[in-house]
């Protein structure tokens, strides 16, 4: 009886011991994340597509200064902010143009990649073109890539980001759903509206798998986004924009501000 008190007292001192470290090094990170470099990679939902107040000299990527990652700099004066996502990047496109900020002083990487990889564009103009047969064809074959190719591209990604950053805290960014169920709405059936949301959840699903191997942080955006999907009574993601058509399906300031940013933010 006294040894089992005695190895439940023990065992309850390494548990706190161990929570203690574990915290220590949690506030490490966020310390970190605060005072060192901040570089934002990724695509169009991390440059701020859709929520206008481009950066002229961004010139194709469409860099906002309504992004959540610009937003985050204002807030937290990092040490140093390198914004270098792109409208239209792939994983491709992030490894060959974006890393070269990345360095071991850097505390802080967001990132969102991997639906130009699926074709999201190709998708969501099929869609809105095409019968709800053809558009649920096209999503399957989407769907298809993110299962067999696209954790193959987001690891070696992954791999390169955390050996230039080796002391940075990663925060990988997921896509919102896009539609509201169940309500009337012009535009798309619900049949296709519901495959989409699918899809971005299979998507989202296949993210933070890879996230969670690497050890990097998985932001979730769902549930920021949730009742300000499309077909909601306040959207923050932009519906066919046909005098813009590159704004479509993008998250509007709002979005970028009250959907991505508090989440960048709980994270990092």
């Amino acid at each position: 009886m006294r040894r089992s008190r005695l190895s439940a007292y023990i065992t309850s001192i390494l548990l706190g011991i161990g929570l203690t470290l574990t915290g220590a090094a949690s506030t490490q990170a966020s310390e970190l994340a605060a005072t060192g470099g901040y570089v934002a990679l990724g695509d169009s939902y991390s440059s701020g597509v859709g929520a206008g107040s481009y950066i002229s000299s961004s010139g194709d990527c469409d860099r906002s200064t309504k992004a959540y990652p610009y937003l985050w700099n204002a807030a937290h004066a990092p040490s140093s902010f390198s914004f270098t996502a792109c409208s239209g990047a792939r994983t491709d496109d992030v490894l060959a143009n974006q890393l070269g900020p990345l360095t071991s002083s850097t505390g802080l990487v967001s990132l969102s990649v991997g639906g130009n990889d699926a074709g999201f564009a190709d998708v969501m103009t099929t869609c809105v073109t095409s019968s709800d047969s053809t558009c649920l064809s096209r999503i399957n074959t989407a769907m298809a890539y993110v299962d067999t190719t696209l954790p193959g591209k987001l690891s070696n990604l992954y791999s390169v980001i955390r050996s230039k950053a080796p002391n940075a805290r990663v925060v990988v960014l997921g896509y919102p759903r896009f539609y509201k169920l169940g309500t009337t709405c012009l535009g798309l059936s619900e049949t296709k509206r519901s495959a989409i949301n699918n899809a971005s959840d299979h998507l989202n699903a296949a993210v933070a798998k890879v996230v969670a191997n690497h050890g990097f942080v998985f932001g979730d955006v769902r549930t920021t986004f949730s009742g300000h999907e499309i077909c909601s009574s306040s959207s923050w993601l932009h519906s066919v924009n046909w005098l813009n058509i590159g704004e479509s399906y993008h998250p509007t300031a709002s979005g970028q501000s009250g959907g991505y940013l508090p989440v960048l933010t709980n994270a990092a």
